[in-house]
């Protein structure tokens, strides 16, 4: 299944003494947004992510990996063994 980026304008709007951004409806319950958000900054822009969602970004899995001293040495074997060729029968 292919992602596709979709843009939504957003106007920062006075809340209080604050300001912030309303989120449609629609996001809201696509993304089952019900309680608090993180928000992250990153060279590419504004992350924002559900605050209970415990996966890790590419960086943070790679980051993880390595600490953990995973052994991958099998890879090559695995890939050369030829199960992941479609078989004609």
């Amino acid at each position: 299944m292919e992602k596709t980026s979709r843009t939504i304008e957003l106007k920062v709007v006075p809340i209080g003494n604050s300001r912030g951004v309303r989120l449609p409806k629609a996001v809201l319950d696509r993304y089952a947004i019900k309680g608090e958000l993180v928000l992250e900054e990153r060279k590419e822009g504004l992350l924002l992510r559900n605050k209970g969602d415990k996966r890790l970004s590419w960086e943070d899995t790679f980051k993880q990996t390595a600490q953990e001293r995973e052994d991958w040495s099998d890879l090559d074997a695995t890939m050369a063994d030829g199960l992941d060729q479609a078989s004609k029968w």
